[in-house]
């Protein structure tokens, strides 16, 4: 029986497709995984409201105000091997997004009454926990379909009660700047 040989064409398509296919594994295992589009006035609300409810949550006797910077971006890496050539190199389009309040002098009693409120919620809500007594009094949750975290601690010898709501790292949109951006500014009330 006589086999006939691939005519050129069928070489060269099955030799490009393969290169193709090579580049393309290679620059995902030098990439790594990329990072997800955010939309940062979006993620900015969304941190507000969780801060804003764990505020009321908490309940704190006379309502007092908190001490807040607002939303702030925070500092993520390269991936894959990538990351080897640009160790603790910070990548400029993409960043972590985290609201932090305190209030300081609260009362064990009150800090400990307040947190179990918000516990509570997150718990039924279907939140993870992540950390426990990290503080002097405190505890982590992470959202398992967002990747955001919730953390209320307390400070026994300063009486701060400190809450921070963070997310994961997200690609950001061309020409955003973090330091004219209008929608993170936040305060409770």
């Amino acid at each position: 029986m006589l086999r006939s040989r691939p005519g050129p064409w069928v070489l060269w398509l099955t030799g490009t497709v393969l290169a193709v296919g090579v580049s393309v594994a290679g620059y995902r295992v030098w990439e790594g995984e990329p990072y997800p589009a955010v939309v940062p006035d979006q993620v900015a609300e969304r941190l507000k409201g969780e801060a804003q409810r764990v505020y009321e949550e908490v309940a704190l006797p006379g309502r007092p105000g908190v001490s807040s910077s607002g939303v702030e971006t925070g500092t993520c890496y390269y991936r894959g091997l990538r990351s080897i050539a640009h160790i603790d190199e910070g990548r400029g389009d993409v960043r972590s997004f985290v609201l932090e309040w305190q209030v300081t002098d609260v009362l064990r009693n009150d800090a400990r009454a307040g947190q179990e409120r918000v516990r509570r919620r997150l718990e039924y809500e279907g939140w993870r926990l992540t950390g426990e007594d990290v503080s002097d009094m405190g505890f982590r949750f992470e959202r398992p379909d967002t990747d955001e975290t919730v953390a209320v601690d307390w400070y026994e010898h300063t009486g701060t009660l400190a809450v921070s709501v963070r997310t994961s790292c997200g690609k950001l949109p061309a020409g955003f700047d973090e330091y004219a951006w209008p929608s993170s500014e936040w305060s409770a009330g």
